[in-house]
């Protein structure tokens, strides 16, 4: 059996410009090691958020493969790719994406609801997901009362309340100062350890490339340096 959680083979994306194309992806191999955190490292435009969308089942490369857990995602069908998502894959977004009208219990709980946790189960871990990045005493509370770091602990507390096999954070720290941005990847780096996580991150900070297990690092849809 792989060590590696999910691969990628020869990865191509392309998109419509002006009656040509552009190619934001030109042949991406690489790995991604199981109960580790790796970092997709790069500048606007490199191409990190577009692998991200194609690993995560989001986006369809245009050319080559990717397999999660040894089978290949891009040959599913849209319909098993939604199921592949609601039970295997949780996302964190830069813009965190919190309904406004739900509590932080509420968003959290809404995601094992639409994953088909029975009611007994979705409280608890819930409650659990919340006390475990540090936002117990504030559950009840809705996104606008709450700050920036702290609405994104309550997505990344939605991300991994499912349980799922692999977690793609999207710039997670970019709108954050440098000590909750670190608070952030402590508390990723936990989550690895005592939850069994996955994490694959893009980020363009360089003070966070030396937590990360692994660092892709991408220009212009390739990938340039890997360490």
């Amino acid at each position: 059996m792989s060590k590696y959680i999910m691969e990628g083979k020869g990865i191509k994306r392309a998109f419509p410009v002006g009656g040509g194309q552009f190619w934001a992806l030109k042949g991406l191999d690489l790995t991604i090691a199981e109960n580790k955190l790796t970092i997709l490292k790069g500048r606007s435009g490199s191409g990190k958020t577009t692998l991200m969308n194609a690993l995560g089942a989001l986006d369809y490369p245009t050319e080559g493969d990717i397999l999660f857990s040894g089978t290949s995602i891009t040959k599913l069908s849209s319909k098993k790719r939604d199921l592949l998502r609601r039970r295997d894959i949780g996302f964190i977004f830069q813009s965190v994406a919190l309904v406004s009208m739900m509590s932080a219990y509420e968003n959290v709980e809404f995601i094992l609801r639409l994953s088909g946790a029975f009611l007994g189960e979705r409280k608890a871990r819930a409650e659990y997901c919340l006390e475990k990045v540090g936002l117990a005493p504030r559950m009840h509370h809705m996104p606008p009362q709450l700050s920036g770091g702290e609405q994104q602990r309550v997505a990344i507390a939605r991300a991994i309340a499912h349980r799922p096999k692999i977690i793609f954070a999207d710039e997670p720290t970019a709108e954050l100062d440098t000590n909750t941005a670190l608070q952030v990847v402590k508390i990723f780096k936990d989550l690895i350890a005592y939850e069994g996580a996955t994490i694959v991150m893009t980020t363009h900070d360089p003070d966070l490339m030396e937590v990360a297990d692994k660092v892709y690092e991408l220009a212009d849809g390739e990938i340039v340096n890997a360490f």
